[in-house]
């Protein structure tokens, strides 16, 4: 069974759909795992960085989107098909990564968020449109090793779809207050979801994102969350560091071929973080 893995932060521009698509990629062509990502969030920037946007968008009229998926909760209907949506060996390295699939998003996800919440029981998380994702995911997750799902930076409704079939989520941070303030509301939250609903998910880390090792602030505060972390109560903070680099927000640019996983991340030193990444990654779940 494939072992899921929610990335999420309340705050957007922490690195989160960057780190996604990263280790989606090293984990499949540097260790030969079958991946899929799930694109939750209503901005698309996984999907449109994983297909070209023409693509997407005849996907998205045609209702092989999650837009479809959430659409019939709303409508009483059964359009969505999973296998039909799921798009196969995504990416423009190598004119697509073998092993690496794509369940995309649609920004007409925006349209229907607060209704579906007005839907759901919030109280209890008994079965409804919490359990979309899961129920229409049902045949499809023995088929990989690994699904990593970008959430979107709220725990709304369709945040909690991913949470419920995740086993483990990884929360990305900027090493400044900003970004670690909203740590603690997530754990809170998952917490409060996994006793009411009855689904144990752990937190599989905090990884630093976006360092930049000239400011006095970001050293600071990398050595005050490793300091700080309390066994069993705090997710751990990954040994890798990943460092500010403008190739690496390059990396999202999915319209012209590139060779090699080194060349879409930006070069060396991105290309070894990242790969140390997927590496640590793979440690801590297991294989």
């Amino acid at each position: 069974m494939a072992v899921v893995t929610s990335i999420i932060n309340l705050k957007g521009g922490v690195g989160k759909t960057t780190l996604t698509l990263a280790l989606a990629h090293y984990l499949a062509a540097e260790h030969a795992k079958r991946v899929l990502v799930i694109d939750l969030d209503p901005q698309t920037n996984a999907t449109i960085a994983l297909v070209t946007e023409r693509r997407w968008r005849e996907r998205d009229q045609t209702g092989q989107t999650l837009f479809q998926l959430f659409k019939d909760q709303l409508d009483g209907t059964r359009t969505f098909s999973a296998p039909e949506a799921i798009l196969t060996r995504v990416s423009n390295v190598g004119g697509g990564v073998p092993g690496l699939d794509l369940l995309p998003a649609s920004i007409r996800l925006h349209r229907i968020q607060d209704r579906i919440t007005k839907i759901t029981d919030l109280d209890s998380f008994r079965n409804g449109p919490v359990y979309a994702l899961r129920e229409s995911l049902r045949d499809v997750l023995p088929h990989y090793d690994h699904v990593l799902i970008d959430c979107p930076p709220n725990l709304g409704v369709i945040t909690l779809n991913g949470i419920a079939i995740s086993r483990y989520f990884l929360i990305p941070v900027v090493p400044d207050i900003l970004s670690t303030l909203g740590v603690p509301l997530v754990l809170d939250r998952m917490a409060d979801f996994a006793l009411r609903a009855q689904h144990e998910i752990f937190g599989l880390g905090i990884v630093v994102s976006r360092y930049r090792s000239s400011s006095r602030l970001h050293k600071q505060t990398v050595l005050s969350m490793r300091r700080d972390a309390i066994p069993g109560i705090h997710p751990p903070i990954f040994n890798t560091i990943i460092a500010e680099d403008v190739g690496v927000a390059e990396a999202a640019d999915v319209e012209g071929n590139v060779s090699s996983l080194r060349e879409k991340f930006g070069g060396n030193a991105p290309h070894r973080q990242f790969s140390g990444l997927a590496d640590e990654y793979l440690r801590y779940v297991g294989g």
